[in-house]
């Protein structure tokens, strides 16, 4: 504990030093005592001024957090995720946050490679490059691979030295300052922050196992594998390993260069459709997305079909929210509003005593005013925020996953947009919605899906059982963002809270002590 207690005064004193503090007291303004406490830690001798002046804040917070290295980038982008615990405006602002830190050196990279895929299969590997890409958690190297006989190009990310032991010490500090935040200011355990950092640990750890990221790939690969213009880039498991993955090199361009794809005559109208319809089609008839599509995740290679890489955070939706999720938007295409408060009710989203055509009337506000609005104009994701707004006042139950689902159509939905900025997202959406629809109310597709159930777990026996079933606790961590009770984790949080209790109750007889040796001294 008292190496945690160095390791938080440590992030503390970066914490004070940048300007975190004055950044956030725009958004919520901290407690007394905070304020004392980080104007202390921030004391110096140096008289250089760190305040970037010439930034806005969102510019100012996303720098301060990526000065101070891994921990604080992760802690920054999950936070952007949960808009529930920090506000809308906040997490807005930490959208923009930069994963990248200067690369670490070839000859760690080799040693790492090495240590985890042992000397033959090291070997095998030729013309390893200088990294082409550096982040927080990991690098990619460039090299060339035997695949039975025939020389491929692959991309190897490789995870930093020591990260799992330097992310672990820090946020486990900073576990213990946020216990300590919930212990003395009561009204801030409504957020939860224990749990919240906990699983933000929870979650960067499998991320931090490659595997998890190749299961994800891999199953990502088999999902898509029949989708005409749509390519997962392969993984080669003889070649990936916990600090190591390698998947096929995507020779391409990335989406951002418009220009440069209009140079190569790729069609950009057509290319903003299939990224929406090829996103809607994961979530509905899959129920499993990539939940990260900005455009630096999205290559074009050169056969003009879309590429997606990093597969770090994936999305999930069970049989009821692809469900729930179709029949809402296909609802609100053919303004059909009664329908789709039916739909609210029948999920049990929200309570029966609803009047259904009050909630209808509220549903009808949001459509309306967007089949009056200009094309460029209309927003699927902006739809989605105003209905979970609607449906909140109807005491409707929290979705999560939806909520992250809604997050990244906004991120799909705005890539589409600068492709294309006449982009009809619902002209585009509705054949996707209204043939998924009518596929699910085949009475032989549930037979279909039975089979291939059933023939899914066969295959996937052999397949790295513990790995596999490790990758679908972080999507789910993910989708829900909560830790199910009687789990592992839910078990290891509790056991975390009792060490932290202790340590707490510890510390305060400590100085009872200390002030009654004190005053029997003196």
């Amino acid at each position: 504990m008292i190496k945690k207690l160095v390791t938080l005064f440590k992030l503390g004193r970066k914490v004070a030093k940048s300007d975190i503090l004055a950044i956030t007291s725009k958004f919520q303004e901290p407690p007394l005592f905070i304020k004392i406490l980080f104007k202390i830690l921030s004391f110096s001798f140096s008289s250089k001024n760190n305040t970037q002046v010439n930034n806005n804040e969102g510019e100012r917070l996303s720098k301060s957090l990526e000065s101070m290295g891994t921990t604080f980038i992760k802690l920054g982008q999950f936070l952007a995720t949960r808009p529930d615990i920090i506000g809308e405006s906040l997490s807005k602002e930490l959208e923009n946050l930069q994963d990248k830190l200067p690369p670490f050196s070839q000859n760690q990279a080799k040693k790492i490679i090495k240590d985890d895929l042992g000397i033959n299969t090291y070997n095998s590997i030729i013309d390893l490059s200088e990294p082409v890409a550096a982040a927080s958690i990991a690098q990619v190297h460039k090299a060339k691979i035997d695949d039975n006989g025939i020389i491929k190009d692959v991309a190897i990310k490789i995870l930093r030295p020591d990260i799992k032991k330097i992310f672990n010490d820090e946020i486990d500090a900073i576990m213990l300052f946020a216990f300590l935040i919930e212990s003395l200011i009561k009204k801030t355990k409504r957020l939860k922050l224990v749990e919240v950092v906990f699983l933000l640990k929870e979650i960067t750890n499998l991320e931090m196992d490659l595997r998890f990221e190749a299961a994800a790939a891999n199953e990502y690969a088999e999902n898509t594998k029949n989708d005409i213009g749509f390519n997962v880039p392969k993984i080669y498991w003889n070649y990936t390993s916990e600090n190591v993955m390698t998947l096929d090199w995507v020779e391409g361009i990335s989406i951002r260069e418009t220009d440069e794809l209009k140079k190569r005559d790729v069609n950009t109208k057509k290319l903003a459709e299939d990224i929406i319809q090829n996103f809607l089609r994961h979530a509905v008839r899959d129920g499993f997305f990539h939940a990260d599509m900005h455009q630096g995740n999205i290559l074009i290679d050169n056969d003009g079909h879309i590429v997606p890489i990093d597969f770090g955070i994936m999305g999930r939706l069970d049989k009821m929210s692809k469900r729930f999720l179709a029949e809402i938007l296909f609802g609100f295409i053919q303004r059909d509003y009664k329908k789709v408060a039916e739909v609210h009710l029948i999920a049990g989203l929200v309570p029966k005593d609803v009047p259904i055509n009050d909630l209808a009337q509220a549903l009808r506000s949001i459509g309306e005013p967007i089949f009056g609005q200009a094309v460029k104009d209309i927003s699927g994701g902006k739809l989605l925020k105003q209905l979970f707004d609607v449906t909140e006042k109807f005491n409707m139950q929290t979705q999560p996953q939806l909520l992250m689902l809604q997050k990244t159509m906004v991120v799909v939905e705005g890539v589409a947009r600068k492709l294309n900025p006449e982009t009809n997202i619902w002209t585009t959406s509705k054949p996707i919605l209204e043939n998924w629809l009518k596929e699910t109310k085949n009475p032989m597709t549930t037979i279909n899906e039975t089979i291939n159930s059933t023939s899914e777990v066969i295959k996937r026996l052999p397949e790295f059982p513990e790995i596999m079933d490790k990758a679908n606790q972080a999507l789910t961590f993910l989708a829900n963002g909560q830790i199910p009770q009687n789990s592992n984790s839910y078990n290891a949080l509790s056991d975390k809270r009792s060490e932290m209790v202790a340590f707490r109750n510890q510390s305060i007889i400590g100085f009872l002590l200390l002030v009654i040796l004190g005053l029997l001294v003196f």
